[in-house]
């Protein structure tokens, strides 16, 4: 039987405001779509917990044995500053700054993007369209959309038509907006638009002179909204009505908003049946943002090098850090969070480690089975991640008077848990044990520790406890944890 006609998962619906059973539109296979990057500047932390959180929707689905089509996109035109239709398209600006071509951008930081996902062991997915690789779908629906009666052409742009589209609609109901409050607040503006109100967005615009990145279309030479983007790429992979869109809670208003009216418009039903939103990080209690300073990125905290931070911390440790919060609330990002977390983290994985050390006895002191349950119970709670957390840390307990030869396991028993541990851990949260990656493909590394080690005993047996603190203390410093034991010294890299 396949795991996931075993298992009951509820997921948070954000356009419900309420936990509902998951249910795919096709039986064993998922449809999902994410807002991917708009690559113009390094991906920062806030974005990496966005999509590691995602990571773990995808990743938890796979072990389900769904299979599972997740699409991210790559948003390398369109997207104005400031989210609205006003100012510059960032990728344009940092062309201009730099003196390169926009694609060099897109590129410079699109290779960016994955090598730091790549690091957080973030899987790939299924397709990750561009934006410039689907313009001429972005034209179709935006005809489509006219001859619905929901665009107007106005100086060679288009725009949405929100009031006429309310009328036979609902917009606002995913962020929980009404359209009449919008129109008040917003009235005085109106005047310095050449839109029929200012709730209205773009669906496409007309290049000024200056503006770099154009394509030609029935309006005008000009570029698609950024809110199109996403409906173009998701219906082209995923349908008309596919099963789960996600984003930052950032995107609720106006982004996804406008896709749900966007694709209503068009195809006369709701696009999505599950909108997941995940919650943002803070720094020190605090926004993250460049513009005060208040920010890190991810290789400022891998590295050590930043003014926030005692130390460096691993891709691993940040991970697990994120985890230990359920991805729909705020996360303060702190150095003494931090370090917390990498002590329960190596714990984890230290008592991983152990498992295959354990020796069996005929009967068990614990029920396996039931503890497994419990760890896909905490992931069939809206991917609660916390509490899968706790029980991986009641196993470790488990582990630890199993070690210590106070409580006993049968070998089958001990099978399931390795196997449960292991699922979870790697699979599911995607952490991965990098004393066992370094020890299988990083040999240099590994004589280099092991000869340091040999130095630090001789310093110890000739009593130079000064030299033998140094080593250990410097060799923390960048990651690399020695540990005393009746065996000798072993290592692990935090």
């Amino acid at each position: 039987m396949e795991l996931h006609n075993t298992q009951s998962l509820f997921i948070y619906n954000s356009i419900s405001k309420k936990k509902e059973k998951f249910n795919p539109i096709n039986k064993g296979a998922v449809g999902m779509y994410v807002c991917g990057p708009t690559v113009y500047s390094n991906v920062h932390m806030g974005n990496c917990r966005t999509f590691l959180s995602f990571d773990l929707v995808f990743r938890y689905l796979k072990h389900l044995d769904y299979k599972v089509r997740y699409v991210r996109n790559i948003t390398d035109a369109g997207h104005l500053e400031n989210d609205g239709e006003s100012g510059q398209d960032p990728i344009a600006k940092k062309a201009r700054q730099e003196n390169i071509e926009p694609m060099e951008v897109v590129q410079k930081y699109t290779v960016d993007f994955h090598q730091t996902m790549s690091r957080f062991n973030a899987l790939p997915p299924s397709i990750e369209p561009t934006a410039t690789g689907h313009i001429i779908e972005q034209i179709q629906i935006i005809e489509n959309i006219i001859k619905e009666g929901y665009g107007y052409k106005v100086n060679g742009s288009v725009y949405f038509d929100v009031n006429t589209f309310n009328k036979d609609h609902q917009y606002g109901k995913l962020s929980g907006r009404k359209l009449e409050d919008m129109i008040t607040n917003t009235r005085e503006l109106a005047a310095q638009s050449e839109k029929k109100n200012p709730q209205d967005f773009a669906l496409w615009k007309k290049a000024s002179p200056e503006h770099i990145m154009r394509w030609p279309s029935p309006w005008s030479d000009g570029f698609p909204g950024w809110h199109l983007e996403c409906t173009a790429m998701s219906t082209k992979y995923l349908g008309q009505q596919f099963d789960i869109h996600g984003g930052g809670m950032d995107l609720k208003f106006p982004h996804h908003e406008c896709e749900i009216a966007q694709a209503e418009a068009v195809n006369k039903k709701s696009p999505v049946n599950y909108w997941m939103h995940a919650n943002m990080l803070t720094l020190n209690g605090k926004k993250m943002a460049k513009s005060t300073g208040n920010n890190i990125l991810p290789d400022e905290l891998f590295s050590g090098e930043n003014t926030v931070l005692s130390k460096a911390f691993t891709p691993g440790v940040a991970k697990f850090f994120m985890y230990q919060a359920q991805y729909r609330s705020i996360l303060d990002f702190s150095n003494e969070a931090l370090v917390a977390s990498e002590k329960g983290y190596n714990k984890l994985m230290d008592a991983y480690r152990n498992i295959s050390s354990i020796t069996t006895a005929d009967s068990s002191s614990n029920d396996i089975s039931s503890w497994k349950q419990s760890c896909y119970d905490a992931m069939n709670d809206d991917f609660n991640s916390p509490i899968l957390i706790a029980q991986l840390f009641e196993a470790v307990k488990y582990i630890n008077t199993l070690k210590e030869g106070k409580t006993s396991i049968t070998k089958e028993d001990l099978d399931l848990l390795q196997q449960t541990m292991q699922a979870f851990i790697f699979d599911v949260l995607g952490l991965t044990d990098i004393t066992t990656e370094a020890s299988g493909t990083n040999d240099t590394l590994c004589g280099a520790v092991e000869l340091l080690i040999e130095l630090r005993d001789q310093a110890r047996a000739n009593k130079d406890f000064a030299t033998s603190d140094k080593i250990r203390n410097d060799l923390q410093e960048v990651g690399i944890q020695l540990k005393d034991g009746k065996d000798g010294t072993s290592f692990s890299l935090n």
